[in-house]
């Protein structure tokens, strides 16, 4: 973000990019504040449909990473018109569209053009009350760090690419990918956490570093407690390991300590740069109970305890095997 042109000062400009956080908060009046994203990217799988609808629950868990409720959605598509049929483009447009009324929002519009690549994403605009805005910049020391979906997205999604990847895994990943955060803000919100990040592109150690850099804090992950999909474990024995898992280790070389006994594989898992993953909590010790119990209640694919926030070096994280 170093190279990006600083906020405009701004009174009502309650989140901007300082803090590289999931989306912008402008207040609008004393009751309200809007918030925006925008996210989208080439297919991840092969299945137009399912795509759309991975794309848009990536978009929208932004929104929700926030502690905001999605109002309004407008699609931004790349297609190559003449390389592929527009039934293609009207499965990804139907994935999209249904996910965004899942998310109780409203496609409003959009925007396309002609390119020889595949993208399709959301600009999202959500609402929240100025005093209730969820960020990444709040994690306390002694919080606990929960974890709201299985890693292995980015690793198991190459394989696919691959073709060394069951049908039924491939399955089980999509369900992972295309199911949206709506629960895990619920429960965040319910119960009254300090911090919160959705975890994609940058892994759960890239995102919980920004999460940490942005509140001043140091963490530790207890590697054994991160849920994981099972089918990665033979994806990575094959090397199908992701280019941007791969720039995300190397970018965290010099920030995290790994402790000997953390195998190599799941350091890996740790890094994997994931499309449309859960919501990192930092929640106060004496609601962490009440917050897995509210993520069971929503049925979130996972409720994970993963580690701590500690004082220590801003942004530094320790892994160790187990808590």
């Amino acid at each position: 973000m170093r190279f990006l042109p600083p906020n405009q000062e701004d009174a009502n400009l309650l989140v901007g990019m300082e803090t590289s956080d999931d989306a912008g908060v402008y207040q609008i009046n004393n009751e309200q504040a809007i918030v925006q994203s925008v996210d989208f990217f080439t297919p991840v799988v092969d299945d137009p449909y399912a795509f759309g609808q991975i794309a848009a629950a990536n978009a929208l868990s932004d929104i929700y990473a926030m502690g905001a409720k999605p109002l309004t959605a407008m699609n931004l598509v790349s297609f190559p018109v003449g390389k592929l049929k527009m039934e293609v483009l009207a499965k990804i447009l139907q994935g999209g569209s249904e996910k965004i009324r899942e998310a109780g929002a409203v496609l409003v519009g959009g925007h396309s053009i002609d390119d020889p690549e595949p993208k399709y994403g959301l600009s999202v605009t959500g609402i929240v009350h100025p005093d209730h805005v969820l960020s990444n910049a709040n994690a306390k020391p002694g919080d606990f760090l929960v974890f709201t979906k299985p890693l292995g997205v980015g690793i198991i999604t190459t394989g696919i690419k691959r073709g060394i990847v069951s049908p039924e895994a491939e399955a089980e990943v999509i369900k992972v990918m295309a199911t949206l955060n709506k629960g895990a803000a619920a429960a965040a919100i319910a119960v009254g956490v300090n911090a919160v990040t959705d975890v994609t592109g940058f892994g759960l150690l890239g995102h919980l570093h920004e999460m940490l850099e942005a509140s001043a804090c140091s963490a530790e992950v207890y590697a054994e407690a991160v849920p994981v999909l099972d089918s990665v474990w033979d994806c990575i024995r094959q090397k199908a390991i992701p280019g941007g898992t791969e720039a995300n280790r190397r970018h965290l070389e010099n920030k995290v300590d790994f402790q000997a006994e953390v195998k190599e594989e799941l350091r890996l898992v740790l890094h994997d740069a994931i499309t449309s993953g859960g919501l990192l909590l930092s929640v106060p010790e004496d609601r962490v109970d009440s917050l897995i119990n509210q993520l069971q209640e929503h049925n979130t694919l996972a409720a994970a305890v993963i580690g701590r926030v500690k004082k220590g070096d801003r942004g530094r994280i320790a892994v160790s095997s187990r808590a």
